[in-house]
């Protein structure tokens, strides 16, 4: 995307495109054409959809959430991404689209895990085609209680009713973007 589409996208989408806060990292959200280079690349995320909706994940707090996870020593961007959906969300990936990154600081002492990068690292995110086919797999970490496929316009409802503004615009983005 140009920098007018990114401009009026950052405009529509304020809460995305931040900057914001997860704990001890600051964050701000940009488009990407092509992806980030991988060694920079700890963590990543997808906003799934199957032909019948949007798929968000309820956990046991009552928070949603979207699909994602911080990468494995090792491991491709495409193995994190189909190991977090089939984990968090019983889905296959069909097909997966690249639009942004959340650049990310942490202010913390160590990384998250000794082979990730640190201070600075990005989060991946993408638009997915994805196949529901079983339960979520996870054993520990977050507690996906249900696997809900909703309207667009039901997920950010769900993301908003919980403080979480900038998951709400990251879905409506990624429904621009392309399915």
């Amino acid at each position: 995307m140009g920098r007018t589409a990114a401009g009026s996208e950052a405009a529509r989408f304020p809460e995305l495109f931040g900057p914001g806060r997860w704990g001890p990292v600051s964050w701000t959200f940009r488009l990407i054409e092509a992806e980030p280079c991988d060694a920079d690349v700890a963590n990543v995320s997808v906003v799934p959809y199957t032909a019948s909706g949007w798929v968000v994940l309820v956990l046991a707090d009552g928070r949603v959430e979207a699909p994602g996870g911080t990468r494995e020593p090792g491991e491709s961007i495409e193995a994190t991404l189909r190991r977090e959906l089939l984990e968090e969300a019983g889905a296959t990936l069909e097909s997966f689209k690249p639009f942004g990154v959340w650049d990310c600081v942490s202010t913390a002492e160590a990384p998250y895990r000794p082979h990730l990068p640190h201070p600075r690292f990005q989060r991946l995110v993408g638009v997915g085609r994805v196949e529901l086919v079983s339960e979520p797999t996870i054993g520990d970490g977050e507690d996906v209680v249900e696997v809900l496929t909703v309207s667009l316009e039901e997920a950010q409802g769900r993301f908003r009713a919980i403080g979480r503004g900038d998951l709400a615009d990251l879905y409506g983005l990624a429904a621009v973007v392309g399915q």
